[in-house]
């Protein structure tokens, strides 16, 4: 039995840079072992312990979806000695996985519910991996209609364009993207997440709202929805911020008695009502 300490091993077979700055890139890895790759089964919202030889590893919400075959996708940003070492990487270079962990967003709870996605910056992570796996054609007829807000600090700042000019095609998908101010060749909406959710006012009979971002985004954001009726239960929020060894062992992401790489990241804002405010 293997020790769940062990990461399988992965290639990077392509690196997209994603913004202006450079400092945030997508891995697309492909496991060295097919079992690997049939074992690691996953829902959109889990992470992953991704790990460098010589080097340490982190945690990271996995971006690709569970609909994209034969590969899986780590959308990083340079913060620290791992993240740098992930950005000086080539394709061809091998990177450890383990995991899947945590329990993502529940997709049985979403079927038939109209669904609202409100995502900041470099947050949107686990967000496109929902997003894409709604939008595939094999799972759209099981969700309502999706509404998906999305903003970042500056036009340069925005990740995924390409998913996002792809998005803006679709009928079948309410595509809103801001940045908090734009530049000479901005020509879209200005304007920070929470001002632009309150003027798009989603409406909230029977649907679910998926919040991530950044901690003053969420905090400016629940309120909007509260004023829009969304009830605690049907708000979610992810904590993937507080991930460290992933299996619930090192104590350094509990919240009170729960554990949120077991537990959570993905919690309702009822769960967290009921929970002390420490994250």
């Amino acid at each position: 039995m293997q020790s769940p300490y062990t990461p399988s091993l992965t290639v990077i077979s392509k690196i997209i840079r994603e913004n202006e700055a450079n400092d945030i890139k997508t891995l697309r890895l492909v496991f060295e072992d097919q079992r690997d790759t049939q074992d690691f089964k996953y829902n959109p919202g889990q992470f992953a312990e991704i790990s460098l030889l010589g080097v340490g590893e982190c945690p990271i919400g996995i971006a690709s979806s569970p609909m994209d075959e034969g590969y899986i996708e780590f959308t990083v940003k340079k913060v620290g000695l791992l993240t740098t070492a992930l950005h000086d990487c080539v394709e061809g270079d091998a990177v450890g996985v383990r995991g899947p962990y945590g329990n993502g967003y529940s997709l049985a709870a979403l079927e038939k519910r109209n669904i609202v996605i409100i995502g900041g910056g470099f947050a949107f992570t686990t967000l496109r991996s929902l997003t894409k796996y709604i939008l595939h054609d094999a799972n759209r007829k099981r969700f309502g209609e999706l509404t998906v807000i999305y903003g970042a600090r500056s036009p340069g700042e925005l990740i995924y364009k390409y998913d996002l000019e792809a998005w803006s095609k679709r009928s079948d998908i309410n595509l809103v993207v801001t940045v908090d101010k734009g530049d000479a060749s901005w020509t879209g909406r200005e304007g920070y997440v929470p001002s632009v959710l309150k003027e798009v006012s989603p409406s909230s009979e029977n649907s679910v709202a998926l919040v991530c971002g950044p901690p003053i985004m969420i905090k400016f954001s629940i309120p909007v929805l509260e004023e829009l009726k969304f009830p605690p239960e049907d708000i979610f929020l992810s904590l993937e911020m507080r991930m460290k060894c992933g299996i619930g062992k090192c104590g350094r992401c509990n919240i009170g008695s729960r554990y949120v790489c077991k537990d959570g990241p993905v919690f309702s804002h009822r769960e967290l009502q009921g929970l002390p405010k420490e994250y």
